[in-house]
């Protein structure tokens, strides 16, 4: 066990450090196998003890009827600490997904941005003096909903779970937490952050724990008044139809294949390091990654060259090593459901250009490392290119006019994000606004800022996450009407 990494046996429930009564689970550093630590996850009464203490709390008027700049205070704090906290959480996060130090402590600072810039969002907030149809004052007004539920994926836990707790928060509600098991250890961090910060007890819970136990009882539980899953496309399903029942708002961001366009007169080395950096980076772990890649015709095979080249190229190891740009994926499992992927898509008649297999060297033998896999020789209805490998691979295609192009790029269940490269403006504005997707950037890619919204269309989910209206999304809407005539209404005055 690394000595930075402490054993855990308690939970942050109902404003608590408890010992969960769920199944133990196990973090393991993918870099080399080792165990980080066990904690004993949430058990159904675990979440019926939290959903009690943030109903009180959720309730009490000395939360609920706080001013928002005094509910910002809180989010400020909090902001701080992750800053102050940045190192550890980076190294503890770094441990649990075997992410780069380089990019938790970017994900670390991500997370203290979103809680700052909620912060300043709740603080300039302002409910809306509508128009009047008649001798009266109306009102359109947000309010918090109560107890909700966010439910986090294992690949970026500290920024995902900042997207939801602090909009969540802000809104004025109490936040039940539900990472993912496969990276448990973050969410006691930020607890601890939190903590520190004064937020009242009950306000937020951390309930590690399977999804089918946790996950399950959060979205059915009628106190839940809205549930936020980053995740599965069949999972987000399920969440939706359980959600239909309770008519209960829900936000959705679930998976992607997303499609990378490279025109022959983009520059071809700011393409080629877009390209890398889109589904490459994360080792590929990420929903918005670019693992479907149009190349226009007349630059095929110049543009493909050069792209495996400098794939070949990139630097593949331990994820404490500050020049790693290719760190190992999640668990042996997940690396398996990779292969297995890639093992299809050959068999499917796909042409191996780089990678599609394990590095040796006695530095990866204990590590789940996968080396960056680049196929082509398929067509865009091959399973590679519908189903979401989440992780380092990539399909390339080459395409012979923009309407072919756009066919081919909307031509998939999912739509979460794009990336455009040409040095034409006019075009690029085109086919941005073509493209069926949430998100789509131009001669650049996972690019983010918190104040500009996210989420997908088709399979991709449903619902926006950040930006300014992010808070909103985690309130309930009120209309208030009052007369200005202080005389009876018309219709009874004559039986008065």
């Amino acid at each position: 066990m690394d000595q930075n990494v402490t054993a855990q046996d308690k939970l942050y429930i109902g404003g608590e450090w408890r010992r969960g009564r769920g199944a133990e689970i196990a973090s393991n550093f993918p870099a080399d196998g080792s165990l980080n630590a066990t904690l004993p996850g949430a058990s159904v009464e675990d979440v019926d003890l939290a959903i009690e203490r943030a109903q009180d709390a959720a309730h009490d008027p000395a939360w609920r009827k706080l001013l928002p700049h005094e509910r910002a205070t809180f989010l400020y704090r909090i902001a701080d600490g992750i800053a102050r906290a940045a190192d550890r959480i980076s190294h503890v996060q770094s441990r649990d997904t075997g992410k780069t130090l380089t990019e938790t402590r970017a994900l670390a600072m991500s997370a203290s941005g979103t809680f700052r810039y909620m912060a300043a969002t709740l603080e300039t907030m302002e409910d809306a003096l509508t128009p009047s149809r008649g001798n009266y004052l109306t009102m359109s007004v947000y309010e918090p909903l109560g107890v909700t539920a966010a439910i986090t994926p294992w690949n970026s836990p500290i920024a995902s779970d900042a997207q939801k707790i602090a909009p969540g928060l802000a809104a004025g509600n109490a936040v039940l937490l539900k990472p993912s098991s496969w990276s448990p250890l973050v969410c006691l961090e930020l607890a601890r952050v939190i903590e520190e910060a004064g937020l009242p007890k009950g306000l937020f819970s951390t309930l590690p724990g399977a999804g089918a136990i946790v996950g399950e009882k959060l979205v059915t539980d009628p106190a839940i008044r809205k549930v936020s899953f980053t995740g599965g496309t069949e999972t987000g399903r399920d969440i939706a139809r359980k959600a239909a029942e309770k008519l209960m708002p829900v936000s959705l961001e679930l998976g992607g294949k997303s499609p990378t366009i490279v025109f022959a007169d983009a520059d071809l080395d700011v393409a080629c390091a877009g390209v890398m950096f889109g589904v490459f980076s994360s080792t590929g772990q990420s929903c918005i990654a670019g693992s479907r890649l149009f190349v226009e015709r007349s630059v095929y095979d110049a543009f493909v060259t050069k792209l495996v080249a400098a794939t070949e190229r990139l630097r593949i190891g331990h994820p404490f090593e500050a020049t790693t740009q290719v760190a190992p994926l999640i668990r042996p499992k997940h690396r398996a459901e990779v292969e297995s992927h890639v093992e299809r898509a050959l068999a499917d008649g796909g042409k191996l250009l780089t990678g599609g297999e394990r590095p040796s060297g006695s530095d990866y033998a204990d590590g789940t490392y996968y080396r960056p896999t680049i196929i082509a020789g398929l067509d865009n209805d091959s399973r590679l290119c519908r189903d979401e490998v989440f992780g380092p691979v990539l399909a390339v295609l080459p395409f012979d006019n923009e309407d072919d192009l756009i066919r081919q790029s909307n031509d998939n269940s999912y739509g979460l994000a794009c990336g455009i490269y040409t040095a034409d403006f006019p075009k690029a504005w085109r086919v941005a606004r073509a493209i069926d997707t949430g998100t789509v950037w131009i001669n650049t890619y996972k690019q983010f800022s918190i104040a500009t919204p996210f989420g997908g269309t088709k399979d991709s989910g449903l619902g926006r996450e950040k930006g300014r209206d992010g808070i909103h999304a985690w309130m309930a809407q009120k209309s208030i009407y009052c007369d200005l005539s202080q005389a009876p209404h018309p219709w009874a005055k004559a039986a008065l």
